[in-house]
């Protein structure tokens, strides 16, 4: 067996071993009845600094 294929079957199982501790963790996860969030405006956000690689990369997500 290649090591790709050893890496592929290990990442796998991490895989799976995610999903099942995922599903166990659920029914602890607490979900708010309503979002809380309100409505912010744009005036009262300053400060963030996105670097352009950063800005490129999310961007390009819209491709996948």
């Amino acid at each position: 067996m290649t090591t790709l294929h050893a890496e592929r079957r290990d990442f796998e199982t991490d895989l799976s071993q995610l999903r099942g501790d995922c599903a166990r963790m659920a029914p602890h996860w607490v979900v708010p009845a309503e979002p809380v969030a309100a409505p912010v405006s744009p005036a009262r956000i300053h400060g963030v600094v996105v670097p352009p690689a950063s800005a490129r990369l999310v961007a390009a997500m819209s491709e996948y």
